[in-house]
């Protein structure tokens, strides 16, 4: 008994150290200067973010993607050419995640200032362009932080649009360029609604429960299901095509 408790403290603690001094590794997925090459002059490019740990490509985001589709659409019917270039920010596996838990709980210091390297580039390089910079949720505060580490120059010609950003983000209040949307207040994450989310985590792993007895997977954050951090385009799309309309009359 007392040989499988030193085990199992010392595995604990050394998955510990690991956590907090182990290297980060990220994915090298967010080519700008190649996707750009291999693609037409753009005037807009929107940079995605799922929520969760990042991990979820545009195709799969069933979340967040319609909106961000919708916005293409609409810049496009606008008259505006686009590009969207998904950012994955971890791998969806094991250390990948725990990687990715590091970065949410340190403010993503190392990936906001990776992605700001990027933005600045494409910026000094392709001056016509602007950028749109989206995120969901934990997405959102990734951007946020993003934002916060571009230059002055360089901010003039991005723009942020959030979606559901939990409430112990801190956030750029002087900031014109940033459209944060919460559902109109509904959103409990991002409204720091302590007893709903309390209540939603609790009845999580039941969720989890019933939905492996009925053979469908759901994620844990599916099983969570905060009220008013589902986001739809036609609840959000008057906030989305106004701050689109003011910010694109500077072009």
């Amino acid at each position: 008994m007392k040989k499988n408790q030193k085990v199992i403290f010392t595995f604990s603690l050394l998955l510990l150290l690991a956590f907090l001094f182990w290297p980060v590794s990220f994915p090298k997925n967010l080519q700008l200067k190649e996707t750009l090459n291999s693609s037409p002059f753009s005037q807009v490019v929107i940079i995605f973010n799922s929520g969760g740990l990042g991990y979820t490509p545009l195709e799969k985001a069933t979340d967040f993607a319609p909106i961000v589709l919708e916005i293409k659409n609409t810049l496009q019917e606008w008259g505006y050419n686009s590009l969207i270039v998904s950012y994955q920010r971890t791998e969806n596996n094991f250390w990948g995640k725990i990687w990715g838990i590091r970065e949410v709980l340190n403010s993503f210091k190392n990936q906001s200032q990776e992605l700001a390297r990027e933005i600045e580039w494409l910026v000094k390089n392709n001056p016509q362009t602007k950028i749109i910079i989206t995120g969901l949720s934990n997405g959102g505060a990734f951007v946020e932080e993003t934002f916060k580490d571009l230059s002055q120059e360089a901010k003039s010609s991005v723009y942020v649009i959030e979606a559901g950003v939990p409430f112990w983000q801190k956030i750029d209040q002087s900031s014109q360029n940033i459209l944060r949307l919460n559902n109109g207040g509904k959103d409990s994450l991002a409204k720091g609604k302590i007893k709903t989310l309390i209540f939603s985590f609790l009845k999580a792993p039941f969720k989890l429960l019933i939905s492996s007895l009925s053979r469908e997977k759901i994620s844990f954050s599916e099983a969570m299901r905060v009220p008013g951090h589902e986001y739809q385009w036609k609840e959000v799309s008057p906030e989305i095509i106004s701050f689109l309309k003011v910010n694109l009359s500077q072009f």
